[in-house]
């Protein structure tokens, strides 16, 4: 019996010793780990950084880019309404026989031939009457 409590005695004084160099090695390894956390954290937060720098400036020219064409898409709407309103004012005052811009242009030009063909037919009856008075 002596013989069998000697061998659990080595036994138990092997299985300690296991375990004391397990917990220490598991403690190196804490250790070890958190050093080069320490020592590289920098150089991984620089990292993240510069990552996160470009996902935004990629999300930020794509939203410039659907600004843009949202905008253009708006500007082209907002010129077809101009059309379609114009278009509408036109014809109602075209219906109440009110003259556009354009009748008015012709109607002056109009008026502006008249008057010279007017003053040359004048200036030529004072021309027919001036000789007859002379006579």
């Amino acid at each position: 019996m002596a013989k069998k409590l000697k061998a659990l005695a080595r036994t138990d004084e092997n299985l300690a010793a296991t375990i004391r160099d397990s917990a220490s090695q598991i403690w190196l390894a804490g250790l070890g780990a958190f050093a080069k956390a320490q020592a590289e954290g920098q150089k991984v937060f620089d990292t993240l950084v510069a990552e996160g720098q470009r996902v935004q400036d990629e999300t930020r020219t794509a939203a410039d880019e659907r600004i843009a064409e949202i905008k253009s898409k708006g500007v082209g709407a907002w010129d077809k309404l101009e059309k379609v309103f114009e278009d509408r004012v036109a014809r109602a005052l075209h219906s109440l026989n009110v003259p556009t811009k354009k009748d008015i242009d012709t109607l002056s030009k109009r008026v502006a031939e008249l008057t010279s063909a007017t003053n040359k037919l004048l200036d030529e009856k004072a021309a027919k009457k001036a000789p007859a008075k002379q006579a």
